[in-house]
């Protein structure tokens, strides 16, 4: 004879999953924290690692997907802790009203290696509200010829808005492709240009 049990209210699975948060921080279990943070850009996946944040994932780019990418490269030992990321949630809340112009968190590039690396690392010498081609991220990365690799390197940034792909447009001016959509990209441009032009 079986038995219903009763539903688990709400309350109690976050104050379990607290717990067990808890219990694994204290006993250094958990290799990639994350929490998803809504913005104007929609629901952002942000992840860390013990060194800084390794992920800023837009939902076109499947959260899920994701997550199973960073227990692969990186550790299985993938939890939901949100208040790890309190304060790049913070920073981020404060760069979409046009309050921060730059972040100021540890960065884990862990996920990028040799060149894509070294432009991704280029990015945040783009100052806010100003844009660079890829012929000039390929300079200012050692390779003057390597202009579509940029483009890759840009695609693969594990970390974007933090580090500013977004900056990086066709020689023409034109925007260009971007992880999170023709459309982010468009609406980050033009954050920056308004809140530049009203300082």
């Amino acid at each position: 004879m079986s038995t219903l049990a009763a539903p688990i209210d709400e309350s109690d699975l976050a104050r379990l999953h607290a717990g067990l948060v808890a219990r694994a921080a204290a006993a250094d279990l958990v290799d990639v924290a994350y929490r998803t943070h809504d913005g104007p850009l929609g629901p952002l996946l942000l992840a860390a690692t013990p060194a800084g944040l390794v992920r800023v994932a837009f939902t076109v780019q499947d959260h899920d997907r994701v997550l199973a990418d960073l227990s692969a490269r990186i550790s299985p030992r993938v939890l939901a802790a949100p208040a790890r990321l309190d304060e790049v949630a913070r920073q981020l809340d404060e760069y979409f009203a046009g309050r921060r112009r730059t972040f100021d968190v540890p960065v884990d590039l862990r996920l990028l290696g040799g060149f894509r690396r070294s432009v991704v690392e280029h990015l945040s010498a783009i100052g806010y509200g100003r844009t660079a081609s890829y012929a000039e991220m390929a300079q200012a990365a050692g390779s003057p010829r390597a202009v579509r690799a940029v483009g890759t390197a840009c695609a693969l940034n594990p970390v974007p808005v933090v580090l500013p792909c977004h900056r990086v447009v066709r020689s023409d001016g034109s925007p260009g492709q971007y992880a999170g959509g023709a459309d982010a990209k468009l609406a980050l441009l033009d954050l920056e240009t308004r809140v530049g032009a009203a300082a």
